[in-house]
């Protein structure tokens, strides 16, 4: 899923939902991943970004979606309907992720049983976008 915002008529911020898996106990389960967001510089804090999340949320959960992870800041995401996902039962994808970093949003269709590993889909892996990088490298 994808969703942009628009001021007169010029695209000004977007988010992108990607399909994701859960690892848990009982099955796989189909999840999101929120990556990217972007509100252009002259546009932000006005609340664009904060519209585009709550707007995905709601889609992903209109249809029964019942986790979405991202990586990013827990004091921007944490305000947005994000809590650290380590500290409520899941593992992250990988070491190079800070455990701060490692974000889910629960929404109306989570059950206490979906728990486990979080698991990008290829793209992430293929175009190397799975978390921390050494800026020496």
């Amino acid at each position: 899923m994808s969703f942009v915002a628009v001021v007169d008529d010029r695209v000004v911020g977007h988010v992108l939902l990607s399909a994701t898996r859960l690892d848990a106990p009982r099955r796989i389960v189909d999840v999101l991943s929120l990556s990217p967001l972007g509100v252009v510089p002259e546009f932000q804090r006005q609340g664009i970004g904060t519209q585009l999340i709550a707007h995905a949320l709601e889609a992903a959960d209109s249809q029964g979606v019942p986790l979405v992870f991202l990586e990013g800041s827990p004091r921007y995401y944490g305000m947005r309907g994000f809590e650290g996902a380590s500290a409520v039962g899941f593992r992250s994808p990988s070491l190079r992720i800070p455990e701060a970093a490692f974000q889910v949003a629960r929404l109306s269709a989570c059950e206490p049983w979906m728990t486990g590993t979080f698991v990008y889909s290829e793209a992430f892996w293929t175009f190397d976008c799975v978390g921390l990088r050494d800026p020496e490298d």
